[in-house]
């Protein structure tokens, strides 16, 4: 594994030529937390990552992995495409619309609508975004 990279554990669920199906459950900051039954803050979810690998044929449905990013780096990537762009969109569009004297309410959907539009680009370019965010998975010892 990478010297301090974001990892998860997981397990395998599915196994297709190249690409290791894994299911995590991640959980947000505060789901270790003792009190996030009374605050309702902390939150978990799971969810399935697709991890291309030569050695997919190593590893069997059921197996106890770790699943991390391949660079540090690419985490923060993740984070700028999934958040900040939308954000810095989402102002920009609402500014433009209420300086061009486009009423509140609509420069409000028209921000949304920008959102939403950045949102299916980056989902047609979904394929790019597999070259560039790669992981790399270990099987866990008992």
């Amino acid at each position: 594994m990478v010297a301090g990279a974001i990892k998860h554990s997981g397990e395998v669920i599915r196994v297709e030529k190249s690409v290791v199906y894994v299911k995590m459950t991640v959980g947000s900051a505060c789901a270790s937390c003792h009190a996030r039954t009374v605050c309702g803050a902390g939150e978990s979810a799971e969810k399935v990552v697709a991890v291309h690998t030569v050695t997919a044929a190593d590893y069997q449905v059921g197996d106890s992995v770790e699943v991390a990013l391949q660079q540090r780096s690419m985490g923060i990537k993740s984070v700028v495409l999934a958040y900040v762009v939308p954000l810095i969109v989402l102002c920009a569009v609402l500014l433009g619309a209420v300086a061009v004297g486009v009423g509140q309410g609509v420069a409000a959907l028209l921000s949304l609508v920008g959102v939403a539009c950045y949102y299916a680009v980056l989902y047609l370019l979904r394929g790019r975004m597999e070259n560039t965010i790669k992981f790399i998975i270990t099987k866990q010892t008992k």
